[in-house]
This record gives structure tokens, C-alpha cells and sequence, in this order.
């Protein structure tokens, strides 16, 4: 006689079938009331298994499902189709959520649960570097100067850069601004931080791009909250950069949220860039030789340098591809400082904002 009941081994098996297998086998032998009091259960049950087993064979002993023919509070098909919709509707909101947002009766349980019968149940997280695929897709599709990000640099927390600047009066902060699409970088250097500087160099820009026939009529300038930007914070009037930057028709100013700087990521990846690639390995003998050699980075950086998060090509042939009648100039702006912008203004007001700089 076997120690354990048959519902008690039955209740831990993996496989039921191989001990319904191994009664049918001993009624084969035993017969009935003998394999009964062997697995400790009812004949009935050992009747119904070996009936079963004549029947379908060993398909047979697979238990049968107990679930009702008839559940009159089951959803019904109309209801269950109108979930599965939401669920697109709404991506990656939860079962509560949308329950709240569309008043719905089920509960968030019966919900979720309706979703995984249908296949529809998954809202893991986005993967960090799918969303970047995916904003990397839209840029790509973006016309040549839709949007260029503008940003400061410090470059007095580079250790390798600080005492050059000290010693030999290099400037202190780096303006640099990009063209989204395409990666195509503008440079401008200074001592300050300050809301007439980036005002400076919004202008150099502005008539820079346009000389070479760049289109600015739909583009969006963003820059962060700074206040070399936006002025005061409490201004009710907008800052001469603001001024500056929307005196071309067309062309707007962008702030991002407040804290939001991953808005921020194009130009943040270039002053990385510049960073352990110009830096820290070059060595500048005056100020004149560092405008010269950030001008070189600049234009390896714009013709050779190729991105391999947009198909390994240059900014510049990027740009060819969006605009095929563009200029090559329009990659060739040359760097300046923006202090002396200042200087050429008071001496050259008349000329100011028509003539083309020269490289340096």
C-alpha cells in the first residue's frame, strides 16, 4: 500500500499524469478495489481514470478544466475590445490610471488581467538608450536649422586648461551654439558670462548664417533659464537676446523647463567633446594661438569629425544631404572673441550687422 493519499502526491506532483498512468497500470493487474485501497482514494476515481484511459489513452489522464460553461459576470466581447483600445490609446499609463481617467466600472484588477489574455499587458520602462534611438529618429528628420541649441561653457574647472588661462589670459567661458540635425558647431569665446555677450554672439550668428544663406525663418534658438539669457527673471519685457535672436522674421527664442537640461543633451555632448578632445591635450602660447587652434577643432569637427550616432557622417555632410545647394562656408564661421564684437560695434556702428568676418 502506498504511505501517502493519492489527492495528498496528486496535490504535489508536477506530472498527474504519470501517477494516473501507474493506477490504470495496476488495474490492469489488480484490479479495481484492490488499486483503490493501494493509492488510498475511492474506486469511483480509479473507475473514472481507467474509463478515460480506454477511452483517449494517455491524453486521457490530463485533468479537465472546472471553469464554469456559463459566467454571466464575465466581460463581455464588446467591453474587452474597447480595453485592448484604450491600452494603445494610452501607452504606458497603468490599468488605475486610465480606470480614473476614462470612469470606467471594472476594477484595475479585472482590467490588467483582461489585457494579459489579450496580449497586451506589457509596460515595462522604456530602455534609456530606446529613447534616445527614438529622439535621435525625430531630429533626423528635422530641416537644416530648425533648432539650435546655444549654451555656456566654464572652462575653469579644466585642470589641464586652467593654469594656460591664468598665466596667459585665455578666455574663461566658451559660447557655444548647434544646429540640431545636423551637429554643425559655432564657437565664441569671453570673460564673462554675461547677457550682452550672448547677445554679441547672437547677432555674429545671425548674420554670419545668413551671408552664407542659411534660412532662419523657422528657427527655434533654445538656451536654458540662464540669466545671460532671459535677463531678470522678473522682467516683464524680453531680454536683448531675445530681441536680438527674433529681429530675423520667422526665428524664435526657446527657453527649456526649469531643471530640465537632458533638453540641453546636443550641446552638452560637444562641450564633453571639446573637453577631452581640445583641452586637455592642446597647449596655447597666447590668446591668438588659441583662437586659431579652437578654429581648427572647429573645422575638423564640422568636415572630418565623423558621429557615429548619425551614421558615422560629418555635420557638414549632413547638412549637404538636407540642403544640396547649401554653401560650404556655412560650416567655415569662424570662432571669435566675443568682447572684441564689442569693440568693432562702437567703432563701426553704421557697419554693424553687414559685413562678413574673415578667418582668423
Amino acid at each position: 500500500m502506498c504511505p501517502y493519499r493519492y489527492y495528498d502526491i496528486m496535490r504535489e506532483s508536477k506530472d498527474p499524469r504519470q501517477v494516473r498512468y501507474q493506477m490504470v497500470l495496476s488495474v490492469e493487474k489488480r484490479g479495481i478495489k484492490a488499486t483503490a485501497q493501494s493509492f488510498q482514494t475511492s474506486k469511483n476515481t480509479v473507475r473514472k481514470w481507467h474509463r478515460r484511459w480506454q477511452e483517449l489513452g494517455y491524453d486521457g489522464l490530463e485533468g479537465l478544466s472546472r471553469r464554469p460553461h456559463l459566467s454571466p459576470n464575465a466581460t463581455p466581447p464588446v467591453e474587452r475590445r474597447t480595453l485592448v483600445e484604450l491600452r494603445h490609446t494610452y501607452g504606458r499609463l497603468g490599468a488605475e490610471a486610465i480606470k480614473t481617467i476614462e470612469g470606467l466600472q471594472r476594477s484595475s484588477r479585472t482590467i490588467r488581467k483582461i489585457w494579459r489574455e489579450e496580449g497586451v499587458s506589457n509596460r515595462r520602462r522604456r530602455k534609456k538608450h530606446r529613447t534616445k534611438r527614438c529622439l535621435r529618429e525625430v531630429k533626423k528628420q528635422w530641416k537644416l536649422f530648425q533648432q539650435v541649441c546655444e549654451d555656456i561653457k566654464y572652462l575653469n574647472d579644466i585642470p589641464e586648461y586652467y593654469f594656460q588661462m591664468m598665466a596667459r589670459g585665455l578666455p574663461r567661458f566658451q559660447y557655444t551654439a548647434r544646429d540640431v540635425t545636423s551637429g554643425l558647431l559655432f564657437l565664441g569665446f569671453a570673460q564673462e558670462p554675461t547677457l550682452t555677450n550672448t547677445t554679441l554672439f547672437a547677432n555674429y550668428l545671425n548674420r554670419e548664417l545668413t551671408a552664407r544663406g542659411a534660412d532662419l525663418s523657422g528657427t527655434i534658438r533654445q538656451t536654458d533659464n540662464g540669466g545671460e539669457y532671459i535677463g531678470n527673471i522678473l522682467a516683464k519685457e524680453p531680454s536683448d537676446y531675445t530681441i536680438t535672436i527674433e529681429s530675423i522674421k520667422g526665428q524664435k527664442h526657446a527657453t527649456i523647463p526649469p531643471a530640465a537640461y537632458t533638453w540641453q543633451a546636443d550641446v552638452e555632448t560637444v562641450h564633453s567633446l571639446m573637453e577631452r578632445e581640445f583641452y586637455e591635450i592642446e597647449h596655447f602660447s597666447d590668446p591668438h594661438d588659441f583662437l586659431e587652434r579652437a578654429y581648427s577643432y572647429q573645422l575638423f569637427f564640422n568636415l572630418a569629425r565623423p558621429n557615429s550616432y548619425k551614421e558615422n557622417k560629418t555635420p557638414w555632410q549632413i547638412a549637404k544631404e538636407k540642403e544640396p545647394t547649401i554653401s560650404q562656408s556655412i560650416a567655415l564661421i569662424p570662432p571669435v572673441f566675443i568682447e572684441d564684437l564689442l569693440e568693432k560695434k562702437l567703432e563701426n556702428p553704421l557697419k554693424w550687422g553687414h559685413d562678413v568676418s574673415s578667418t582668423p
